[in-house]
């Protein structure tokens, strides 16, 4: 019986070892699914499979990127972030986001419009405007209209020392030192008729940053034509044929205040104002053309 036994098992482990290894291989279960890591090249894939072509590779790379926010999906986004979570939430249909009420334009002391996107696109940069106009007239909008950008920095315009909460911010492609090229011009004049028109902003509130900012900037510098946007409707321009002389009691510093400007630093002023309406003399000292000027535009305002 035990030699029997014996003989059995001997028969079981020579059938065992010589079974075949490939139906040893082919009895395992599913085999389990890797991912591959490593980058595919897809102009390789697009040779080695001509039959997908570039078309379908670049489908499928785009299906890989998440689509970047839109500025109102921004906007949703910040306002849901401001509910509080311990309350109770439904919408009311009633409310503003901000209406802008001054045009604030800029110089972008940049070489080029394409240089201004970036800077505007940094994170450390801290800055922004809601529009770039190119030298060609090529117009770029960075921001919604009803968004708060940060172009006016620290400055001061009448009462308000918070002028990014009231205004537009356009930028000019321009490094300050060359006068602007009549296509940016005439695009602007287009952009500056739609935004009047839209947000129906009165004509005296289209300025420049060196008005609101008269101790940090000089832009748009004195290459820019003031007179030309007044002549539009966007600004303000003083009588060239009716500059009669100011009376004694004329007092240069009230008549600059009450147009808009800060005279706490009365000498920045000053030189802002002649930067813009003189821009031939921008000394600190007001001649008696000056005063002329000042008092004419005075009058405008008072």
């Amino acid at each position: 019986m035990r030699k029997a036994s014996s003989l059995y098992l001997l028969l079981l482990l020579t059938i065992a070892c010589g079974t075949p290894k490939r139906k040893v291989l082919q009895a395992t279960a599913t085999p389990i699914l890797r991912s591959d890591t490593v980058k595919i090249n897809t102009d390789a894939v697009a040779l080695a499979l001509p039959e997908i072509g570039e078309q379908a590779v670049t489908e499928a790379q785009a299906v890989a990127i998440a689509p970047l926010l839109s500025t109102e999906d921004r906007v949703q986004l910040l306002m849901r972030q401001g509910i509080n979570k311990n309350a109770d939430w439904t919408e009311a249909i009633h409310y503003d986001v901000r209406k802008p009420n001054f045009v604030i334009i800029h110089h972008t002391a940049q070489h080029s419009l394409s240089q201004t996107v970036r800077t505007f696109q940094l994170e450390h940069t801290k800055v922004s405007a809601h529009y770039i106009v190119g030298k060609d007239g090529r117009v770029v909008q960075m921001l919604n209209d009803y968004l708060r950008s940060w172009h006016a920095g620290r400055s001061k315009w009448g009462s308000i020392t918070d002028m990014n909460s009231v205004s537009l911010g356009i930028e000019l492609d321009n490094n300050g030192r060359e006068p602007f090229p009549e296509a940016q011009v005439q695009s602007l004049m287009v952009l500056l008729d739609t935004l009047k028109t839209k947000y129906q902003i009165p004509f005296t509130n289209f300025i420049g940053h060196a008005d609101i900012a008269p101790t940090r900037k000089d832009d748009p510098s004195m290459f820019f034509p003031w007179k030309r946007l007044a002549e539009r409707g966007f600004g303000v321009w003083y009588d060239e044929s009716n500059l009669i002389p100011a009376p004694s009691t004329f007092n240069h510093v009230d008549a600059l205040r009450i147009i808009g400007y800060d005279v706490s630093n009365l000498r920045a002023a000053i030189i802002a104002f002649k930067r813009k309406f003189i821009v031939t003399d921008v000394s600190e000292v007001l001649t008696d053309y000056d005063r002329r000027v000042l008092y004419n535009l005075y009058r405008r305002y008072f």
